[in-house]
């Protein structure tokens, strides 16, 4: 089936002779609705006619197309764009041909040379193009065609001013097809070889010849149409041959080691491996390019110093060859140290989100509290050195892109409370490499001990993006589960919220990835912004589990696991959602401003309590209410001090599942900034309410009347029960349900 452009309508630069005039030709005899754009200037730029866009537009007219001509210098974009709508109502296709010569050698370019060519050629297009392109946008549909050259491309003698407007179109087109991607506007680039006003100055008079335009023009109708979806590309064309052009590199050398000055003379030392092109890589992209450069940060910044090529680890990446388990699983990574004191720890409960505003979290942030501790997920922390200091790197059979790896699972399990001071000693071992076809999954059981005690272990699961396909196995019986949970409403419900410098807090922990706090990091990696680590939702995840269900005792901490599911920005608040069965309590954790889960299949395991703790919740199911006190805590966080100010009283609820006493609260807001208390209260309530889990969510959300449910029996008062006017205040004004 021919191509066609019935209905489409064609703006084409520098029509009046040589490409253009053939690019217009060619559109019209397949039904498109040409704009011949041509200044009728001198190739020098001089003079002005309307004679040469005239013929064109003669031409397409007497063969029965649809033409019309414009005289505009392309720095007049928008009235060639206006043109196009006058006449036809609409523009699909621009293509930039339009341009001029001023050679001269470097020394010799004039100011006006030089401003002159950028003018029509660079200026020009990007006037022209910018004036198409939100009706394109609007349509869903655009083509665009830039016109560099082979002295854009490579440099030629005489052409500086004319090389470098060439070369920054390349620039402009690469741009405009990554942000017209998303609205179906393709931007390509050609660098043309023909016979034309222009090149007769530069070729032989029998080489212009036999370079027609005509041997140019199907190239530019077949990246115009809208079949075609090559998107950003280069190409050469002439003579009817047709190439695409794209970058290559060498794999390079690091020359940079840990705690040194980078030098001249290590560059020198290394200039051959730095222009060796065997085995060159090939770019398609800034994140492509730049995926090196994040290596690189990487090995210098973990392993203190240097030799592996990056550019080397990712041209093997999602090979066959890169990954052999047989040679892989059993090999266990160099032993890793990590000394620390009290510093370490107190930095790491505040990197998850520890605050002194919480009277309970000082045992985590003082070292002179009587029951200071470190909490039970700092186990991550000395472990996590055997994987991010490089030692996977030297492991037979795992020759992958290090810059493709991702964290997919995390269980730690401790055998003792960790200390809060000491030297740690972490022994890895690869137990198994899986096949999931997309990627590969590497499971890294580490063992972190104290002397020759053993005081936790980890099993890290990161997944390589790119790197399956090697035929292995899908599943293990080594990889430690995740386990979905009930499927009833949660026990409890804690609302956090981060802040907006928690990752750059938590990295000061050591995860020194620069996705966390670069932004221009974070955007290769396709993020608005920096993102949190997922370790430390971990961490905010485990302290709730920790405080809700046993009494921030790290000794009754076991061990957690979860699986990474989304990311999480900082400044978004964390909801973590809980289901006690027995000593585990089952979490999802999810960002409360999008409901997205960022923990899925997640638990933690408890060592039993030595006795009952009165509040915690009946086996018979979980509580509606749960959610409302966690919202109520979250505002007084928030506004404590203008609702103490309002409301001055402390009230006390009670409430009830099947008849039982099932949870007791306390709302401060008469001391302080006010507080929320999960428990017996050691103080006296102004006012006590008892109401069942049911009916408290009638009242909450508008189905119950309060005075109704007074006088039915549903709500009892005890104590001010004039004071119990001022809950609407608290329900309604600050959970907003």
């Amino acid at each position: 089936m021919s191509l066609s452009f019935e209905g489409r309508v064609v703006l084409v630069t520098g029509a009046g002779g040589g490409l253009g005039r053939e690019y217009a030709l060619a559109f019209a005899e397949r039904g498109a609705s040409v704009i011949v754009n041509d200044l009728g200037a001198d190739t020098k730029g001089g003079g002005k006619s309307s004679a040469a866009a005239d013929k064109v537009v003669e031409e397409i007219r007497a063969k029965g197309g649809k033409a019309v001509a414009n005289y505009d210098s392309v720095e007049d974009g928008e009235k060639l764009i206006q043109t196009a709508l006058d006449a036809f109502g609409r523009i699909d296709v621009v293509v930039n041909n339009a341009g001029i010569l001023r050679d001269r050698s470097f020394a010799r370019t004039s100011d006006l040379d030089w401003d002159l060519i950028q003018r029509v050629h660079l200026r020009g297009s990007f006037l022209v193009t910018r004036a198409a392109w939100n009706h394109m946008k609007n349509q869903k549909f655009g083509r665009i065609i830039m016109t560099a050259s082979a002295a854009g491309i490579y440099g030629n003698f005489g052409q500086a001013n004319y090389s470098a407007a060439k070369l920054g179109l390349l620039g402009l087109a690469n741009t405009l097809a990554i942000e017209g991607r998303k609205y179906n506007i393709h931007c390509n680039t050609i660098a043309p070889v023909a016979g034309s006003r222009l090149t007769e100055t530069v070729m032989p008079p029998d080489l212009v010849a036999s370079l027609k335009p005509e041997y140019v023009a199907p190239l530019v109708l077949w990246l115009c149409h809208e079949q075609c979806q090559e998107n950003g590309g280069l190409f050469e064309v002439g003579a009817g041959w047709i190439g695409k052009l794209r970058w290559e590199r060498t794999q390079g050398y690091i020359v940079r080691q840990k705690n040194q000055s980078m030098k001249p003379e290590s560059i020198r030392d290394h200039w051959e491996k730095i222009c060796d092109f065997t085995d060159a890589t090939k770019p398609a992209n800034m994140q492509e390019s730049l995926q090196s450069m994040v290596s690189v940060l990487s090995q210098v910044e973990s392993q203190g110093d240097v030799g592996v090529n990056p550019a080397a680890a990712a041209a093997s990446a999602g090979l066959g060859s890169g990954i052999d388990p047989t040679k892989a699983v059993g090999q266990k990574l160099p032993p890793t140290t990590f000394s620390f004191n009290h510093t370490q720890c107190i930095l790491y409960a505040l990197g998850v989100g520890m605050s002194t505003k919480d009277p309970d979290h000082l045992r985590f942030l003082y070292e002179g509290h009587p029951d200071f501790s470190c909490l039970p997920t700092f186990g991550v922390i000395p472990s996590q050195a055997a994987m991010m200091d490089g030692g996977l790197s030297s492991v037979p059979g795992l020759n992958i892109d290090f810059t493709q790896v991702l964290h997919g699972e995390q269980y730690l399990e401790l055998y003792k409370p960790l200390p809060t001071s000491g030297k740690l000693t972490s022994e890895a071992t690869i137990a198994d490499v899986l096949d999931k076809g997309s990627g590969a999954v590497i499971l890294l059981d580490v063992n972190t001990y104290s002397g020759n005690e053993l005081v936790c272990y980890n099993q890290f699961s990161v997944f390589v993006v790119g790197a399956g396909g090697f035929g292995g196995k899908r599943s293990s019986e080594k990889a430690k589960p995740p386990v979905p949970p009930p499927k009833r409403s949660p026990d409890a419900v804690v609302i956090d919220s981060t802040t907006r410098d928690q990752a750059a807090l938590y990295r000061l922990s050591g995860d020194w990835n620069p996705l966390h706090i670069d932004p221009s990091f974070a955007a290769m990696g396709g993020f608005k912004a920096p993102i949190l680590h997922g370790l430390c939702s971990f961490g905010f995840a485990a302290r709730h589990v920790l405080k809700q269900f046993a009494d921030n005792d790290p000794s009754r901490f076991k061990a957690i696991k979860v699986r990474f599911v989304k990311p999480v920005m900082p400044g978004q608040s964390l909801q973590t959602e809980m289901w006690k069965e027995g000593n585990r309590v089952h979490i999802q954790c999810k960002v409360k401003e999008t409901d997205a889960v960022v923990l899925a299949g997640a638990y933690v395991d408890l060592h039993g309590a030595s006795g009952a703790s009165p509040e915690n919740l009946s086996q018979g199911g979980g509580l509606q209410s749960e959610l409302v006190f966690a919202e109520i805590g979250r505002r007084i966080k928030d506004v404590g001090s203008e609702l103490v100010k309002k409301v001055n009283a402390v009230f006390g609820w009670e409430i009830t599942k099947d008849g039982k006493k099932a949870a007791q609260w306390t709302i401060d807001l008469k001391s302080g900034s006010g507080s929320l208390h999960k428990g017996p209260y050691g103080g006296k309530a102004d006012v006590t309410m008892t109401v069942s889990d049911e009916d408290f969510m009638e009242v909450v959300q508008g189905k119950l009347n309060p005075q109704k449910a007074f006088f039915s029996g549903k709500l009892k008062v005890r104590g001010n029960i004039m004071l119990s006017q001022k809950l609407e205040v608290i329900l309604k004004d600050y959970a907003k349900l």
